[in-house]
């Protein structure tokens, strides 16, 4: 239990090192440890919801097709102008267009995964703190199952006991009728089997 001790501080506050075992126990059968991280309310400002959107609108199909169309009519459009195009061929402002996007989109998506990650840190540490209850709580079963079967043997004994002091026989003529059962078993089987082979050899 002192190892659980130490575990056991980091999911309930409250513990002094003057509780006993139990007391520990009903203070950790009484905690709540397990929350909800959806339900928890985030306050984020106007960039942080603003690099989500981007970054859940940057992960979509819906953005392959449309910048792959906006590419396509970007090039044909600079080719059909020929002379008047504004970005003729080798399309160096749409390079430039493409370097300046990754440069911008790629800390959103940062900024983004990172509160991502966060909430999957809070839930994987709340499933941990979930856990270690649960199997310290099935440890203190197991042992208290096992001391009650320990009493439970001890008790037999100790009623077998007295009652052969009490009636000491009656518990001689039980064991003796038990011994002779034992005995006429044998005997009965080697009957059966002789009657068994007698009728074989008539047959």
């Amino acid at each position: 239990m002192k190892e659980n001790r130490k575990l056991l501080k980091d999911v309930i506050k409250g513990i002094k090192r003057d509780m006993t075992d139990e007391e520990v126990l009903n203070l950790l059968a009484d905690s709540k440890v397990s929350e909800n991280p959806n339900r928890e309310k985030e306050k984020y400002t106007v960039g942080q919801r603003a690099a989500d959107a981007i970054a859940k609108f940057a992960g979509s199909w819906a953005f392959i097709f449309s910048f792959t169309g906006i590419l396509i009519l970007w090039m044909l459009t600079n080719v059909l102008l020929a002379v008047k195009a504004f970005d003729p061929y080798p399309f160096i402002l749409l390079n430039l267009v493409l370097s300046c996007v990754a440069a911008i989109q790629a800390p959103l998506i940062m900024m983004s995964q990172n509160r991502q990650e966060e909430k999957d840190r809070r839930r994987a540490e709340n499933d941990y703190k979930v856990n270690l209850k649960t199997e310290i709580m099935i440890e203190d079963l197991y042992d208290k199952v096992n001391a009650i079967y320990a009493l439970q043997k001890e008790l037999r004994k100790e009623l077998q006991f007295q009652k052969e002091e009490a009636n000491p026989a009656a518990c001689q003529t039980q064991n003796a009728m038990t011994v002779r059962t034992q005995s006429i078993a044998p005997e009965r089987k080697t009957e059966t089997e002789a009657a068994e082979q007698a009728n074989g050899d008539n047959s």
